[in-house]
């Protein structure tokens, strides 16, 4: 019985190695791909098609609620339930209420931002099938990974494995799919 795969993983020993296999990946026609490096590459994230623009929007529109319940909430209680009219001052106070506004509008996005991100990351995960592969503990440290996953349409272990190996990596490991 053969083992399922979570993917193939290919190691390299420099960014540049690394890089060249993602875009040596891409015009292969590959799609699923994941890579593991000790430090952000910014040339491997564009390749990778890797976006953060549902982060902001979360956090904006977070904003946006929090703002907007706390103004309402202040509005609310200074003006319609139990309006005090002290000095002929009016009711509706907008500049009184814009610090709180903005420290509880500040206070939404943070919070939003974190469970966004825990989301998005699918976090916390406290273990990945790539963890079981020999030797990826140095991916924190100094050694670069890529990993064609085997949902990819193109994937079929062997030549995916032989696609891997003509990149000249230091090794190609298969990585066993975590039941």
């Amino acid at each position: 019985m053969t083992q399922r795969l979570h993917g193939i993983m290919a190691e390299f020993g420099t960014p540049e190695a690394l890089v060249d296999a993602v875009k040596a990946a891409k015009r292969a026609g590959f799609t699923r791909l994941d890579a593991y490096s000790p430090f952000p590459l910014s040339d491997l994230a564009e390749e990778l098609g890797i976006r953060t623009t549902i982060v902001p929007w979360i956090a904006f529109v977070a904003a946006l609620i929090g703002s907007g319940i706390q103004y309402g909430t202040q509005y609310w209680m200074n003006a319609v339930d139990y309006p005090l009219n002290v000095g002929g001052r009016p009711l509706d106070s907008w500049p009184a209420f814009i610090p709180s506004t903005l420290i509880v509008a500040i206070l939404w996005a943070g919070a939003a931002t974190l469970i966004g991100l825990l989301l998005v990351l699918r976090l916390p995960r406290l273990h990945h099938p790539v963890f079981a592969v020999h030797g990826f503990e140095r991916a924190s440290q100094d050694r670069f990974f890529f990993c064609i996953l085997s949902d990819d349409p193109l994937f079929e272990s062997g030549a995916t494995r032989s696609f891997l190996e003509a990149l000249s990596p230091q090794i190609v490991r298969g990585v066993p799919a975590c039941d």
